[in-house]
């Protein structure tokens, strides 16, 4: 059995969107809370690997509208100091299955959870 982990924050309706679905389809995660347990530099360097830092842009939040406006240029590993500083600036949930990220956000159920099976 593969294990899933979802990246999030607990107040967030994406988030709870994707648990619900994943719960709906019987697909056991561990949840673990951005704020309360940030993930580590390693756990970043992980996430940007496989999707890019762009895909991990949670643009639409007040942190990542206050970075400077020479942003668009950043390196991944200026993406991946900022995302380690201000998880907030992830975007939401980031999944991963047996230690390798799946997917940034939640809009296509049906491909998320056919990434998972």
């Amino acid at each position: 059995m593969s294990t899933v982990v979802v990246w999030g924050i607990p107040t967030c309706s994406t988030v709870s969107k994707a648990r619900a679905a994943l719960n709906a389809h019987g697909i056991a995660h561990e949840f673990r809370d951005l704020r309360a347990a940030p993930p580590t530099r390693v756990d970043v360097d992980r996430f940007v690997a496989a999707l890019g830092n762009k895909a991990l842009r949670n643009t639409s939040g007040g942190s990542y509208r206050a970075l400077p406006d020479d942003k668009d240029g950043w390196s991944d590993a200026a993406w991946a100091a900022a995302f380690v500083a201000d998880p907030m600036l992830l975007k939401r949930p980031v999944i991963e299955r047996d230690g390798a990220t799946v997917v940034a956000g939640f809009k296509d159920e049906a491909a998320v959870l056919a990434l998972l099976r």
